[in-house]
């Protein structure tokens, strides 16, 4: 009988074990511990360079930049620096298109200048599908000159709510003039949408300087001591963001820039965002 009580305690120990364990096994669900309303979007910006490799590589390497992107399996990316159709990346390449494809995803391209023979600006690659696109144009100071520069904007539905998405790239000389112009000419087009909006871009602009202080007057930054995002192999200033708007339709459950150092000179920056 002191023989069966024994085994019985090992064998509630042994259960007991097996529960412990069972508890403590990673769950493959994602688990919501704050309890946070809204359903989850997963967004990403990425500034491609032309997807020309930064760093000894050789040029053009769509995969690449496509893996980075599978790897994360975003709902949405914001994309900068697209060649279609240039010599520099190929006369039969639309790098958007190809994109697309590797990714498995819909997507829309918006030309901010004509570019060694093709065209050159943003691109947004789309989970959902998209049902409106819609392509702006950004000026230049006329004194300073600078390039053209463009907003890629599309629309979905998600559990039946609308919900746009867009990337922009703002001016990249050292001179701050023509971001600020651009940065108020943005203004005028986000204000221009009646719903919640992403927004995912190169902006050339770090957190202190006074293009990120107007665009803060009309888009909230998804990252509050935002990290470095450039260049890439040794990330020094922080030119790339998400942002959205209105403030109170959005919860960001995570943000974070990531460490890629040869797919691009820059490196992308992903997000959850809720949206209530």
């Amino acid at each position: 009988s002191l023989m069966m009580d024994v085994l019985r305690i090992i064998a509630n120990v042994v259960i007991m074990g097996v529960l412990v364990f069972s508890a403590c096994k990673p769950v493959d669900v994602p688990e919501d511990p704050q309890g946070l309303e809204g359903f989850p979007v997963t967004v990403m910006t990425y500034n491609i360079y032309g997807a020309r490799p930064a760093f000894g590589k050789p040029p053009a390497n769509l995969p690449e930049i496509a893996a980075v992107i599978n790897r994360y399996k975003p709902d949405f990316v914001a994309l900068q620096e697209v060649d279609v159709f240039t010599r520099r990346s190929g006369k039969d390449v639309n790098q958007a298109d190809s994109l697309a494809k590797l990714t498995g995803m819909s997507y829309f391209f918006a030309k901010a200048i004509d570019k060694d023979g093709g065209s050159y600006g943003d691109a947004v690659l789309s989970r959902h599908e998209i049902i409106e696109s819609t392509a702006f144009k950004m000026g230049v100071n006329v004194m300073l000159g600078g390039e053209m520069r463009s907003v890629a904007m599309v629309k979905v539905n998600i559990n039946n709510k609308p919900l746009y998405f867009a990337s922009t790239h703002l001016d990249h000389l050292s001179d701050e003039t023509n971001r600020i112009h651009q940065a108020n000419e943005l203004k005028s087009i986000v204000e221009s949408v009646d719903g919640n909006l992403i927004l995912g871009g190169d902006f050339n602009a770090t957190p202190g300087s006074q293009t990120i202080s107007v665009i803060k007057e009309y888009l909230t930054l998804g990252c509050k001591n935002c990290s470095p995002t450039y260049p890439s192999n040794n990330p020094a200033r922080t030119i790339d963001y998400l942002m959205y708007k209105p403030l109170n339709n959005f919860i960001i459950q995570n943000y974070m820039v990531i460490d890629e150092p040869y797919a691009s000179d820059h490196c992308p920056v992903i997000s959850i965002i809720r949206v209530k």
